[in-house]
This record gives structure tokens, sequence and C-alpha cells, in this order.
């Protein structure tokens, strides 16, 4: 009975509805439930979508089957585009760098408020904040004084260049996708892959740990030196210990400083993170001091003077007064610093040589902004370690030589300066752009907040330390510049001599931005190997991916506290400042370096939002930052390259494999195609001529592969070198045999990994398997990358009846490698091979060179002598004389041909000449056709027997069908007579089968063997005796394989005659050649 159906339009639902609807009745089932799971149309279970859940499937079923059943089959893989932006649409940023964890982490994670900072507070102050710091406060002036202001200005201008393109290519790279929180070694890994992200990402961390330590280096030394330098617990004894007491001060206030912050961090990073806005307030009230000074300077200096012996600073910490006496009351006194240059407080003291020649002066350290002193400062002043800071235009006559300076009130320079060390000491106060990115996961939006942030950041801070050098160059005398602690001016922070209204706002502003600088690395670093931990891609630290219950890094926290340590017992600044140099510089060329790489590979997926980049400003950044590695310190740039190496060459061997399609993986794709082009699809020339292998390998009924020794043979012949493609054959149809494809594939890669078999796994599922063989031949590799050899392991079990078709598959294999101009290689008792691990220490590669096949003979026992194996066996050559040949000068030829291929092997020539056929060798011939004409015999018998019982079985349907019908059905098949079957003809049949049978049998031994096999099998036999006589103990035989013939009646004797030429013999190797040559005497 036909039916009517009602279509409704899927845009008018609530209008279109079927009548029986429109009446309040209930619409009729068109389709009962028959039972079957209506998600998957072909039975095979799905992946589980990680947008929709399977609810939303179940809720979705309704609206889908009626409106969308045209696609009702793949809902369950594929979502509806409605589910999918709705998934999107409330899309919560994962924790830092755990990406790979999303699925087994949804259940525990919490739903997080939707993050709501903008650009200046994301991004724009936290940059400020990294940027400006303890460099600025403590060494910029000293930079100045030291290399001038026009060098100066160079360093500056060098490394804000270097991170403004730094900039440009984090920003192309954060705005191309969505980044969660994990900045900049997200990033970095997500785009050069697993072992250049990890590698970085732990130099990032070191940097970052170094800084920590490098701003709690700079705290104690505003500390001791400007705030309260009577808290020193080490007291310089003696003349010359003051640099070694300060140290030793650092270390111990740092360690303690280090613990405290430790703990601050530990209870609790919701303390630091509300104190953050406070340090910088502090940063923004010193620079604005800064810069008011400067505009006082210009009609107002401030009151510094500085004290001059000739030409030579002096230290005014012990003494007051700036002369060598004083006159009160017509009396004449000497002064403190009388004092400290002569033996005694009277005028007639004998005193230091120059104290007597020159005079003192004082000059003002701050001219101010007008006075011209910005000419004098122009130029650099480089000194040695321990000179003293002198002016270069003041007066002075120089004194005696030999005077001792140690202990005189001069100001002198603790470390030797020159330029390129300079710039190592600057770096770290441009670093701390990735600031912004590192808060990637709190931003309302990222990309557009990430770019925009950063680069105004960077250009404020690099306009802040470009007029800062120009400002201090303008307004402080150099030899204020160039003294580093202040002792000229009391002791006061160089900066804070030039701020306004007190030295003080400077003083106590850059002690709390260091502190607070200090606070956010310890808080920071953590974090970073957190994340580098839970990808799981560096094994050895995955112990610092745990945690407290709220997910604070409590192991990882104590880790960089300790590393930390390192730099503070370091204790000096100047000495910090260039490492972690170096580890930010590296991160940032392996940014800008992800960029390029991004650019110039062009993948789909490459869409940045931000679009002034481009891969020549990342290949310049890059340039920059490699270029300032070796400027700053060559020797801690080799370093810290050699640490990323190694870290890099461990997550290769160690580390987890990961995919994250990486631009790395890209260039590698890349590579190979354009290199895979230029080979020639042609041969290769001889010099160049390798085995490329085609390893042919059976499965059992598991998948599992029967001889794994043929995997380690290949690995000894191969050594890593060469093209390797490790090919099966599965008997069935694909669609039906997909699952224990993928399981083979996977069993075949973890032998081949076990074996260490460098190569690629190939398995072809085909009807039979004879089919499969040939396809592999034929169609595996690609282009000039294919396989010149076929290796395959001898058929055992050839001569067993249910194994009849093994020989044909094996024969007709090496038939086609003939036609497809392949060498083959036959392995015969491979499960006697040695493995990788086994060695022999003595022992002969016996070639038994009979035909000539192109060289193959002669290459394969160098090759496997380069293995550890077969290293110390020794090759010998032995080569078979006819009747006719002159078997001393054969030897002396080959000893010449082998000299002349660079081989090293013993010669020997083995005369076998024409004698009668033994009766054993007529025999075995005989034996063997006997054998074969048997085996047909029993396959014809058997296909009569399977003929009378289908007989039988024809007759029992027809009576069954038919049962008015009498006994008696004609039964129609090529040559076969039409009969009526009786009991009596049915029996009569039977014994005329077995009749034919035994007379069938009675003429296999009244058979002669044919005189062409008894040939074959006298030269097997002879030769199979003399190869026995003197290789019975060789390790390995090397024999010249025979063709097949070319009557394929002849293919089961082929295979006896093979057999009894390798009778007797434990390891043998057949080698048939491919008829090209493979080896040369030429270079």
């Amino acid at each position: 009975m036909p039916t009517s159906f009602t279509v409704v339009p899927v845009e008018a639902q609530g209008e279109g509805r079927a009548p029986a609807e429109r009446d309040g009745q209930p619409p009729k089932e068109e389709e009962e439930d028959d039972g079957r799971d209506r998600g998957s149309g072909d039975g095979i279970a799905r992946e589980s979508s990680p947008f929709i859940d399977s609810a939303e499937v179940d809720r979705g079923n309704v609206y889908e089957g009626k409106n969308m059943a045209l696609f009702e089959e793949e809902m369950d893989s594929n979502p509806m585009v409605s589910s999918l932006l709705n998934k999107l649409a409330n899309y919560t940023n994962l924790t830092q760098g755990v990406v790979e964890h999303e699925a087994d982490e949804d259940s525990k994670r919490k739903e997080v408020k939707v993050p709501r900072m903008g650009t200046f507070i994301g991004v724009y102050l936290p940059c400020l904040q990294n940027i400006l710091g303890v460099i600025l406060f403590l060494r910029l002036t000293w930079i100045v004084g030291t290399a001038g202001v026009l060098e100066s200005f160079i360093i500056v201008f060098m490394c804000c260049a270097c991170t403004m393109l730094t900039a440009i290519s984090m920003s192309a790279i954060a705005t191309n996708g969505v980044v969660p929180a994990g900045g900049s070694y997200y990033m970095i890994s997500r785009s050069l892959g697993p072992e250049f992200g990890g590698a970085v990402g732990l130099c990032f961390y070191l940097g970052t740990t170094f800084a920590g330590a490098m701003y709690i280096l700079g705290t104690i030394e505003i500390l001791l030196t400007y705030i309260s330098p009577s808290a020193a617990i080490f007291k310089a004894e003696e003349v010359g210990e003051e640099t070694e007491a300060m140290l030793n001060n650092m270390r111990v206030y740092g360690t303690c400083i280090i613990i405290l912050m430790a703990i601050v961090v530990f209870v609790g990073v919701k303390y630091v993170n509300k104190l953050a806005l406070v340090f910088l307030a502090c940063v923004i009230l010193s620079i604005i001091a800064i810069y008011a000074g400067v505009v006082k300077t210009a009609f107002d200096p401030p009151d510094f003077p500085i004290c001059l012996l000739g030409n030579r600073t002096l230290s005014k910490r012990s003494f007051d007064v700036c002369a060598k006496f004083t006159e009160s009351n017509n009396e004449t006194k000497t002064t403190a610093l009388w004092q400290l240059f002569c033996d005694s407080p009277l005028l007639n003291a004998t005193c230091d040589d120059y104290f007597n020649l020159n005079n003192v002066t004082e000059i003002q350290g701050i001219p101010g902004v007008m006075s011209g002193v910005l000419i004098d400062n122009l130029w650099s002043t480089y000194s040695e370690k321990g000179s003293i800071v002198e002016k270069k235009d003041q007066p002075s006559v120089a004194g005696s030589e030999e005077t001792k300076m140690g202990g005189l009130p001069y100001v002198f320079t603790d470390i030797m300066t020159y330029f390129t060390m300079l710039v190592g000491i600057y770096f770290p106060s441009v670093t701390g752009i990735m600031a912004g990115s590192n808060r990637s996961g709190d931003l309302k939006d990222a990309q557009k907040s990430i770019p925009t942030g950063t680069i105004l950041a960077i250009s404020t801070t690099s306009f802040i330390y470009l007029s800062c050098i120009v400002l201090f160059g303008a307004c402080i005398e150099g030899v204020i510049l160039r003294d580093k602690f202040g002792e000229a001016v009391n002791g006061n922070l160089v900066v804070g001599t030039l701020a306004w209204p007190s030295p003080w706002v400077i003083v106590i502003g850059s002690f709390f931005s260091t502190c607070g600088a200090g606070l956010q690395s310890l808080t920071g670093a953590p974090r970073l190997l957190q994340a580098i931990a839970r990808d799981g891609i560096v094994p050895f630290i995955q112990i610092f991916g745990h945690g407290k219950a709220n997910g604070e890094p409590t192991w990882a926290l104590l880790l960089t506290a300790g590393i930390c340590e390192i730099g503070i017992l370091i204790a000096s600044l100047d000495s910090v400042a260039p490492i972690l140099s170096m580890f930010f510089l590296m991160c940032y060329m392996f940014v800008n370096l992800a960029c390029a790489v991004q650019t110039l590979l062009r993948t789909p997926n490459w869409r940045p939002r931000f679009k002034y980049y481009h891969w020549t400003l990342s290949f310049l950044g890059m340039s920059l930052c490699l270029a300032l590695m070796f400027i700053c310190s060559w020797y801690y740039a080799l370093i810290a390259m050699l640490i990323a190496g190694c870290i890099y060459k461990y997550i290769e061997y160690r580390g987890a494999e990961k995919e994250w399609g990486d631009g790395i993986r890209g260039l590698s794709l890349n590579a190979a195609r354009y290199a895979l082009l230029r080979v020639e699809d042609g041969p290769p020339h001889t010099k160049n001529w390798r085995p490329q292998l085609l390893v042919l390998l059976n499965l059992d009924s598991e998948q599992l592969v029967k001889h794994p020794r043929l995997l380690s043979f290949t690995s000894q012949l191969k050594a890593g070198k060469g093209l390797t493609i490790v090919g099966s054959v599965l008997q069935g149809i694909y669609l039906d045999k997909c699952t224990e494809t993928q399981k083979a594939e996977e069993n075949v890669k973890a032998l081949m990994g076990v074996e260490k078999t460098k190569g690629f796994c190939q398995i072809v599922v085909s009807p039979n398997f004879r089919d499969g063989i040939s396809y592999l031949i034929q169609s595996a590799g690609l282009g000039g990358m294919k396989h010149n050899t076929v290796l395959m392991a001898w058929p055992q079990s050839w001569k067993q009846t249910e194994n009849r078709f093994s020989w044909k598959n094996f024969v007709d294999t090496v038939r086609e490698t003939t036609a497809a101009q392949q060498a083959l290689l036959v392995a015969k008792n491979i499960d006697l091979f040695p493995t990788n691990q086994e060695r022999f220490t003595e022992g002969n590669i016996d070639v038994w060179w009979i035909v000539h096949d192109g060289g193959m003979l002669m290459l394969l026992p160098f090759l496997l002598r380069q293995h550890k194996v077969w290293r110390k066996c020794k090759m010998r050559i032995f080569t078979v004389a006819q009747m006719d040949d002159n078997s001393i000068q054969m030897k002396k030829d080959l000893q010449m041909f082998l000299y002349h291929l660079r081989l090293n092997a013993e010669v020997e020539v083995v005369e076998m000449f024409e004698n009668d056929i033994s009766a054993f060798t007529y025999e075995k011939t005989l034996m063997m056709e006997q054998r074969s004409q048997m085996l047909k015999q029993m396959q014809l018998s058997k296909n009569e027997r399977e003929r009378e019982a289908q007989l039988i079985h024809d007759r029992n349907t027809a009576s069954r069908s038919a049962p008015a019908v009498k006994a008696s059905v004609a039964a129609a098949a090529p040559e076969k007579v039409q009969m009526t079957w009786t009991k009596e003809k049915f029996v009569a049949e039977k014994h005329k089968n077995k009749d034919s049978n035994v007379s069938g049998f009675k003429d296999i031994f009244n058979m002669k063997p044919n005189q062409s096999n008894v040939r074959r099998m006298h030269t097997a036999v002879k030769l199979n005796g003399v190869v026995l006589n003197k290789s019975q103990d060789a390790q390995l035989v090397l024999l010249n394989m025979p063709g097949p013939p070319k009557n394929r009646k002849g293919d089961e004797n082929y295979m006896e005659f093979l057999e009894v030429l390798t009778e007797g013999l434990d390891r043998v190797l057949l080698v048939r050649g491919s008829g090209r040559e493979v080896i040369t005497i030429y270079s």
C-alpha cells in the first residue's frame, strides 16, 4: 500500500505541520526503530568530538534526524556547525602549556571567568614594568660615562632594535590563532616543534631565573651601598679587600632574601600580584623624578661638588673638606685629606709625590643641561681594572711611578671595561617584552592587545633609554658618570643626584621596583617550568609538573630558588647580567626564526591578524640576536648553545613524540620534496650505488613478524644509511582488514625500533599474497627514492603439502625482481643469523663468485663489516675454475681486481673438473621428479574426490526440491558425461577412479629422469660438496643465486636445486644481481 508523505521545509517547522498533528492527533511513526545504531552508518566506532558531548548529540537527534537526514550517519563524528560555533564561543583559555591534557582534564577544570583585561592594563603596563628596572637605576649612568654618549646610543639602539624586531615576529605568531597561557614557550614549541620548544623553553626559564638573581643582587646593592652601609656584616680589614667584603655581604643577604621571597611566593601569589601596581608606581615616579631633575638643572643645578687632586677624582667617604689645609684665626691647619696622603698632620710631613705636585680643586658634579658638558661626554673612556677615574681636561703633574695607590682615597674602577662587555651588562634592561604574551590567558582580545601593547611599551622604553643617555651626558660631569657607586658624591646614587625633589625618591623607588621584579621572576619562572614539565616532552623534569592542590608549582619553585642561589653566589651584578642576556637572546632568536620559517613555508594555517611583518625583518632580528650573543661574550654564547643543543638532542632521543604541526616538520617536508625533485628518476651512478632495500616480511595470524632476525640483518647491512622499506602483505579486502593493517604496522614499527632499523613501513592488503608482493615490488618508494634490492627469507616449509603456494610465490618473486631490474637477496636459515647484540670475535665471510652479476657479491661483505657484529670477520673470495681455465692466472687476476677495488680479502680458486654423474645424483634427480609427479597425482585425486562430493550434493539438493521426480537427476559439467545415478553405476564409477589413480602411481615408479634435470642436479651436488669442504665453518656464505627456469613447469625442481646447493650450511645469503655494475675500480 503506498504511503503518503508531507514535506516540511526547514524554515517553516511551526507552520507546515502534518494534518494529523494540526488536528491534535499524534503523528504516525513512519519508520520503526529496528534496534540499530543510527549514529554510525558503517558500524565503525567513531572518535568522540571535543566540541560536542553525547548529551548534546542525543538532544539534537530530533532536529537533525528530521531536517538533516542526509547527514545523519555522520553526526557522531562531524558536529553540526551550530554546535561547533556554540562551543567555540564559550571557549575558555587553558592552563599554561597543557594543551595535550585538554581531554583528560576537562572534567577537573573549573569554569574560568571571562577575562576582561585590555591592552593598557594587560599588556602595556606589565611590559613597561618588566623592561624598566635595575640596570636603568644602577648602571646606565656608568655605561654612558664609560662608553660615551655616542657608543652608549649605539648599544641601546642595537638592543632596542633587537627587541622591536622580536616583538614584530612575536606579534605575528601570537595573532595566528588562540595562544593559551604559556607565552613564548607555547609560541616557539608550537611553531618550531617539541625539540626546539623544549630547548628554548628551558633556556627562557633559566634566563628568567637568573633575572631574579640579578634583581635580588640589585636590591642588596641599593640597600648596602646607598640606604644603610652600616648594615654590612663583612668589613674590609685591609686596603683592597672592599670588593671581596661586598661580595660576601651580597651572598649572605642574597641567600636570606631569596628564602624570604620563596616563602612569600609559596604562601600566596595573590599578594605578589596585588603589590605589582605599587612596584610599577615606584618605577614611574622614579622616571618622572629624573626628567623633573633634568628640567631643574637648566636654571637651578643641584649642589654636588666633586673633589679633584690634579685630574684624579677623590672619594669623599673618608673626608669632608676638599682642601689640603684650612686657615682659621691666622693659623694653618691640615685637613683630613692631608692626613690620608701624608704620614703626619704636620705641615712638614712627608706626603705622596702626586699630592705635593698637584692642587686640590672642587668642581660641580652636575653642571646642568645648559653647561655644554655633553661635548666632553661624547667619547668613550675605557679603562683597566683598578685604574683611577680621571677628568680629561684638568691640569695634572705626573708623580713618581713607584708610589702605591692602595689606601689613597681615589675613585678606582672595579672591573676592566670595553664595548662588548657593556653590551652584555646593558641587554637585560630591554628584556621583559614577553610579559604581555605571558598573560595572554587573561586578556579580553589577545590578538589585538599583544601586538599593540608590546610594541607601544618597547617604543616608550626605547625613548626613555635613548633620551636618558643624552640627558645624562648633557647634565652630569664625566667623572661622576664613571663613578659606579657614587663615591665622589658622598656615596649617593648617581642617578639620584640628578633627581628632583630628592635623591631618596630614586633610591627608595629603585629599591622597591627591584624587589618587585625579583618577586615576579620567582613567580613566573616556576610556572614556565611547570608548563614545560606538563607538556611531557622532557622526561627528567616531569616531577616539576606537580604542585599544590590549587596548581601552585611547589617543586618548580624549589628548583627555581636553587638556581637563583647560584646567581646569588656569583654575587656580582656585572657577572650575572651577561649570563641571562645569553638565555634571553637565544629565546628571542628562536622567536624570530619561528616567524621566518612559517612565513617562508606559507603553510595554509599561517594567517596572522597582525599584518606588519615580513620574513626579512624576522631574519634581521634573528641575525641581530645571534650577533649580540657573541658580542656580549663568545664563550657564554657557546655554553648557552651547548646547553640548548644538549636539551634538543635529549628530547629528540628520549622525549615524548609530539605532533604540533610545527614549522620544522613543514620545513622538513619542503626540503624532502625539493630533494626528491632534484634526485634523478633514473639509476644512480655506480659510485653512488648502495643497496636500497625492500624487506619482505611474513606475518603470523596475530600480525606479529615471523622472522625478526631479518630486520636485524637489515640494520647490520645498512647501518642507518640509504633507504629501507619494510613491507608485508595481508590477504583479504582492505575495508575488512583496515584494523588488522594498523595493528600489523604498529607491530612492524615497534620491531624496527627494537632492531634499530631506520626506514619506512608499508603494509599492503591484497586478495592474494602473490599479487600483494607484486604491488610492493612495483610501487614501493617515491620518485628517485625507490628500492633497488629486495631482501626476503627462504621459505623453510616449502616442501609441506599445506604450503603448496609458498614456493610458487617465491619463484614468482624471483622472476619479478629480475623483470624490474632489481637485485635479490635471499637469507636461508634466517633464524640462525646473529642479533645486533652479538659479536663475532673471529671467523670468515665466504663469497662464492660463480658468475659476475655486477659486483654485488663483493660489495655486500664490505658493507656488513662496517657493523660491529661482523667487524672482526675476514673476507674470503672463492671462484671456480673449469677444465680449460688457468687457475693460477685466475688467482692473480682476481687479486689485482680486488686491489683496484680497495677490498681486503683472501682469494682462492677452486678447480671443479667434469666427471661422471654419480649414482647419487641420478637417484636424487629421480626422487625429485617422482615427488613432483606424486604431488600432481595427489592433487588430481583430491580434485576427483571434490567432484564426486559435488555430484552427490547436487543429487540430494534436486531430490529435496522436487520430491515427485525419481532419483535421477542430470548433472552437466565440462568433460562430464550426463548420467542417471544408480547404486551400481555409482560403485562402478568409484572403482574406475580408484583404478586410474593406482595406475598413475605405478607409472611414477617406472619413470626415467629428465637428462636436463640430471645435469642441473649434478652441478648443484658438486658445487655443494666443494662449498661444504671449504666453508662449512664460515660465519656467512654468499652464493650466486641461479635464475628460475623459463619453463614454469620446472619451478618445483628449481626449488629442489637451490635446496641441494645450500644443504649443510648454517647461514647462507643467496645473491642475484640486477644486471648492472654496482662497484667500480675508478675514483
